[in-house]
């Protein structure tokens, strides 16, 4: 099967084209990587690419609870045993960086940090906080040009330090409602400014931490997670919707990054991202194309075998499948992961399948 097949990504050799989808699991204590986080992810290092949890690069970023982060050098430490780990095993592992703007909770970030979003639009629902239980989004704070660069700078800074703890490049977190992607949208975008107001202006933001990241780090090291028509955190379609993301993957291939991480949540109820747009979105990026979204080993090997994409990124199976690479080279039975465990401290539901 063509799954199975070592290829090239930017100027890596990766050994399978599967790839570890990022999940958020919420075990880093005190938002520092630990050595239960870098057992889990050596357990999973038959992928030929493994994408972190979502890491944030400050402390404005710590959004849910027992995230991790990429701003300090304790982190960078605590990094560095993951990485060790899962090159030992033979794969490549990139971090998510990932900002969650208005999706947080003061009562997971230390208390000089601020809820920022490009505008004062809240989100409904509650998110979970360990001092506070169930608690509802704030209404955030519009962030100022000077924060704006400021956190773009944060994003290079989390690139540079992601590549010193021994990570092989880093994705930016542009999907499910997150910070980039709360620039994207006129959802939650209504800035009447240049980073804001026209379809170039909401994609500002991404394109300048893009470039900014492959300068630093090299283009090669550096791919974005996209989810046109994704619903989560309040997302949704817009007009133009469709030329829009076919416009930023033009201008996301002139950077010449390794890959578009194009996620489709229709298998969890979202709607469906049209065939078409997918192809026209793999037409107007050169680099590789990864594609998401309720994949199991024959559908993943179908669409890679029709040149739709270049690598099938694979989530929740990897959560109570460690071995899932073998599992489905030998089209074993794959085990149901629990829930209930999915962002619980400690090894449960963890490390234990």
């Amino acid at each position: 099967m063509k799954l199975f097949e070592s290829t090239k990504l930017g100027s890596m050799k990766l050994k399978n084209r599967v790839v570890m989808a990022p999940l958020t699991r919420s075990r880093a204590i005190g938002n520092v990587p630990n050595d239960l986080m870098a057992t889990y992810y050596s357990q999973r290092a038959g992928a030929g690419l493994i994408i972190s949890e979502g890491t944030s690069p400050s402390v404005n970023g710590l959004g849910y609870a027992r995230i991790p982060g990429i701003y300090s050098h304790e982190q960078v430490a605590g990094w560095k045993k993951t990485t060790n780990a899962v090159h030992s095993k033979g794969a490549s592992i990139f971090l998510q960086v990932m900002h969650t703007g208005r999706v947080s909770h003061p009562a997971n970030m230390p208390k000089d940090a601020k809820v920022l979003a490009p505008s004062a639009i809240g989100i409904s629902g509650q998110m979970w906080t360990d001092s506070d239980g169930e608690q509802s989004f704030p209404v955030p704070t519009a962030m100022t040009e000077d924060e704006i660069k400021l956190t773009i700078e944060e994003y290079v800074t989390a690139a540079k330090l992601a590549i010193e703890a021994g990570f092989d490049g880093v994705e930016l977190h542009a999907a499910n409602g997150y910070l980039v992607d709360q620039f994207l949208s006129p959802l939650s975008n209504k800035r009447t400014d240049s980073w804001g107001a026209t379809p170039e202006g909401r994609m500002k933001f991404a394109l300048e931490i893009a470039k900014q990241t492959a300068a630093r780090i090299g283009a090669d090291r550096v791919g974005i997670r996209l989810s046109p028509y994704g619903v989560f955190n309040d997302m949704g379609a817009f007009e133009g919707i469709d030329d829009f993301y076919v416009q930023l993957a033009t201008e996301v291939s002139k950077l010449k990054l390794a890959y578009i991480h194009l996620v489709d949540h229709s298998s969890m109820g979202a709607p469906t991202v049209k065939p078409e747009l997918k192809k026209n979105i793999r037409d107007a990026f050169r680099g590789s194309l990864i594609l998401s979204g309720g994949y199991d080993a024959s559908r993943a090997n179908v669409d890679l075998q029709e040149n739709k994409g270049d690598l099938i990124a694979f989530g929740r199976p990897f959560i109570s499948n460690p071995n899932l690479v073998e599992l489905m080279k030998t089209k074993g039975t794959l085990k149901e992961p629990d829930p209930s465990k999915f962002y619980t401290p400690g090894p449960e539901g963890y490390t234990d399948y």
